[in-house]
């Protein structure tokens, strides 16, 4: 059995992954029931911690109900009864190797991996050719996703996270590249990108010398205005702006593209208050603000960690007093292990409105919720009663074809439809009808009508 660390030794980071569950087990108290079905669900979905989560996240004496336990620890309702019963069958003959990596390959590929026409739709080709280019993703005409390859883990994993395919090891899965040449090359082709957002995983686990390498070619391209960092580190490992070996150097990044005439922000994942009510969080939010930069607050809803409209009013509340921004209440997209995450759209609707209200004018900056669904980020505005059943009023926040954005439209919804597939009936304008077609190749057949 690994140990694990007895303390956090200065700024040296530690990652504890499915071996080291019989010692996380044996500290906190798992029993080995527990423990055991943590393991067979982990060789499915990817498992990660490190001594800050595990020490200051979560609660020990409310498992498996703490919301910081489901959302770090796969859970058995994650998967399929009869799949689960799969994976016990093997790890009761130890995990033959060959049978399990069939088994593993072939669940993961079910579970929809890249949703939202990630791989279909999303990346560019090369000027006059049908090569792909790696690790860009370009679906909004204004932004750029890049994916440095050093990037493509992060310090902990959300046993929510959408992007979960990037972690399991299977480059089929991965988006990734190893410098930005060709992303500088195709920011020259595109001038209308005014964005990049460096992606992953998390780019941040990266040094600030490999960051540095991806990030100040982008500096030498007038067009792009604005630079994003999406990352989870003000959660899973605040240190790394404060006392990581590299922590000035990383706020000096952050300052010199401030410097440059350009906007830096950190697209900060706080899913919980707990997160953000830590002191090193907190002192790291201040320095990164110190820099210049913006730290905006996105997050999606989940069942079992946040579905409750007053632990929302409460981060946003927490995330406004410290001078960033909540911007995102995200839909859980159909990915992954969505059906033991996901809430149905009206209950969504409900819970962001009921946790709207309680806030300060200034906090309510935030948008939701928002489906980030193929033909674009999709809001839900509101819900009403119709004479034959309920609807949803629809808004484009971001789309494909940005002349559809602010466009309104409404769809019937049943009262368990929790994603943007699941609706129909649309009422819209025409534009935005033949969007709403050609935009999902999975949308159903339904009834529609142009306003």
């Amino acid at each position: 059995m690994t140990a694990l660390a007895t303390t956090r030794e200065g700024n040296r980071y530690r990652a504890y992954g499915p071996r080291q569950l019989p010692a996380i087990g044996q500290r906190y108290g798992l029993s080995a029931e527990v423990v055991e079905s943590i393991d067979v669900i982990a060789h499915v979905l990817p498992f990660r911690v490190n001594d800050h989560v595990l020490d200051n996240l979560v609660d020990w004496n409310n498992i498996p109900d703490d919301p910081m336990f489901q959302l770090l620890f796969p859970q058995a309702g994650m998967l399929a009864d009869n799949t689960t019963a799969q994976l016990r069958s093997l790890a009761r003959r130890g995990w033959p190797r060959a049978e399990t990596q069939r088994l593993t390959t072939a669940i993961r590929r079910d579970l929809n991996p890249h949703p939202s026409g990630q791989m279909e739709l999303n990346v560019p080709m090369e000027a006059g050719s049908n090569f792909a280019i790696p690790g860009l993703q370009h679906k909004y005409r204004e932004t750029v996703l890049y994916f440095p390859a050093q990037g493509q883990t992060c310090h902990a994993y959300c046993t929510y996270c959408f992007r979960w395919a990037q972690f399991v090891g299977d480059p089929e899965l991965k988006f990734a590249t190893a410098d930005p040449s060709q992303l500088v090359r195709y920011l020259g082709e595109h001038p209308a990108v005014t964005d990049v957002l460096v992606t992953g995983g998390d780019p941040l686990i990266m040094s600030t010398a490999r960051l540095t390498a991806h990030v100040e070619p982008l500096l030498g391209v007038g067009s792009v205005r604005t630079v994003r960092f999406g990352t989870k580190t003000l959660t899973f490992w605040p240190g790394r702006y404060v006392d990581d070996q590299d922590s000035a150097d990383l706020l000096g990044l952050f300052e010199k593209i401030v410097v440059s005439g350009r906007t830096c922000a950190v697209m900060a994942h706080f899913s919980h208050p707990r997160e953000i009510d830590q002191p090193l969080t907190i002192e790291a939010i201040r320095r990164i603000r110190d820099t210049g930069a913006q730290v905006f607050c996105q997050a999606p809803l989940i069942a079992r960690v946040n579905d409750d409209p007053a632990v929302w009013a409460d981060l946003w509340r927490r995330e406004a007093a410290l001078g960033a921004v909540p911007y995102y209440m995200f839909v859980e997209r159909d990915t992954g292990p969505h059906d033991y995450f996901k809430v149905p759209l009206p209950r969504a609707v409900q819970i962001f409105q009921d946790a709207y209200r309680q806030l300060p004018g200034l906090a309510r900056t935030v948008r939701g919720p928002v489906m980030s669904a193929t033909p674009g980020k999709i809001v839900v505005d509101g819900s009403y009663q119709s004479s034959s059943s309920q609807r949803l009023y629809l808004r484009f926040l971001q789309a494909r074809d940005p002349g559809i954005v602010g466009q309104p439209f409404t769809a019937r919804c049943s009262p368990h439809a929790s994603w943007f597939t699941e609706l129909d009936s649309f009422e819209a304008p025409h534009r935005v009808l033949a969007a709403l077609d050609s935009g999902d190749r999975r949308l159903p057949s339904t009834s529609r009508a142009g306003m």
